[in-house]
Formats: structure tokens, C-alpha cells, sequence
């Protein structure tokens, strides 16, 4: 059985670019590693009715954060099977947000802490009622607020099918989710987290994954 890692962080965080550099540097070390990525856009209907929800549609759905947040624990609630065979058949499963992705912006727009009403639901919904495994460890990518906003603005220019939605516009919606992936990172929620910050080495960052493959 594989290890389960989900990389965590905000908009624009870049969480994929490091996604990248980690799996090419695992896998030249001979390891065999698989990637997933949530929300699963274009993949999942949970997940795609999310997106919309976020762009103006299905009418007030965005404005409640429970139908938010159950909308992308749907998605992973899915895509369980899926997972279940990634980690039968890989050493590492790296993961582009999971279930602290949900509680820290749920947790934000409601203006509660990691351990508030919102955040206890989502990991009884998710860990619980929904089954999904709990990650062996989770990976902060801590940026800068700004440095995100800035780079999540650019690839919304550059690319029309990444255009901000309504979390990624809202600044101070992106400051209390970074103070509560803090919290979570602080209080090691769910089993042990590392912070890895946009100037450390991704290469460290693999060896130091090696090592608890080869514990």
C-alpha cells in the first residue's frame, strides 16, 4: 500500500508546478508515483457544478458554504475507488488538494477557525460518513497572500478557462484561509503535516517522501 501525501495551499500557491518537480524527482529515484488532482474538474459532475456555481450559476448555491463544501466532498467521495487502486499499485500518491483544501475555505467564509462548527462537519462527513482515507502526511505550500493572489490573477489572463472565480477574487478570503491552513499545519489536524515554502528546494522535498517509503 502507497503512501497517501496531499499538497495544500491557496490559489496560485503553486501547488501543481511543485506537484511536478516532486513526482519527476520521485520517480527518478525508482519509485513508482501517481498524482490526482481535486477539485477533478471536467471529470467529476460534483466538481463541475462546483466551478459553475462559483462563476454565477445554479443560482444561490455558491452563497451557501455547507452546498459548497458537500458539492466538493462529493467529488472526492467518487473518485474513493479510484484512489483505493492508486495506492494498491504506487508507492506514493500525491494529491493537488483534499479534505483540508474544503475545511480551510469553508472554514474562512464562515470567519471560524480550523477547529470551529464547519470544519468538525466536513471532517466527519469526509473521514466518516464518506470513508476517504486520511493522508499519511499534507504538505503546506506556504506563499505569500499576495504573491498567490498575483499569480492566480496572471494564469486567469492567460489561460479563459482558469478565469478567477469568486473565491480567487475575494482577498480577504484568501488571508483567513492561509491563517487556517496555519492552524491546521500548527496543530498537525489529521496526522503530521510539513510547511514547504515557494523558495525551499522541491528536490529536499522528495528525498525527505523517500525516506518514508523506505521506513
Amino acid at each position: 500500500m502507497g503512501a497517501l501525501v496531499a499538497v495544500e495551499g491557496l490559489d496560485g500557491a503553486g501547488k501543481r508546478t511543485l506537484t511536478d518537480a516532486v513526482v519527476s524527482a520521485l520517480r527518478a529515484r525508482g519509485l513508482r508515483v501517481a498524482t490526482l488532482a481535486f477539485p477533478r474538474y471536467g471529470r467529476s459532475v460534483h466538481a463541475d457544478l462546483a466551478a459553475e456555481s462559483l462563476r454565477g450559476g445554479h443560482g444561490d448555491v455558491a452563497a451557501s458554504v455547507h452546498a459548497m463544501a458537500l458539492l466538493f466532498a462529493l467529488d472526492r467521495a467518487d473518485a474513493r475507488d479510484e484512489l483505493s487502486k492508486l495506492l494498491v499499485d504506487n508507492d506514493i500518491v500525491l494529491l493537488d488538494r483534499y479534505v483540508a483544501s474544503n475545511v480551510a475555505y469553508s472554514a474562512a467564509r464562515r470567519e471560524q477557525d480550523s477547529r470551529g462548527e464547519i470544519a468538525r462537519w466536513i471532517e466527519d462527513l469526509e473521514f466518516g460518513r464518506f470513508e476517504l482515507p486520511v493522508p499519511d502526511l499534507q504538505v503546506l505550500l506556504s506563499v505569500p497572500t499576495e504573491v498567490a493572489e498575483e499569480r492566480a490573477r496572471k494564469r486567469g489572463e492567460a489561460d479563459t478557462a482558469r478565469a478567477l472565480d469568486a473565491y480567487e477574487k475575494d482577498g480577504g478570503l484568501q488571508r483567513r484561509t492561509a491563517k487556517v491552513y496555519s492552524e491546521l499545519a500548527e496543530t498537525q489536524w489529521r496526522g503530521p503535516w510539513w510547511v514547504h515554502r515557494s523558495g525551499d528546494d522541491p528536490a529536499t522535498l522528495a528525498a525527505r517522501l523517500a525516506e518514508i517509503v523506505a521506513g
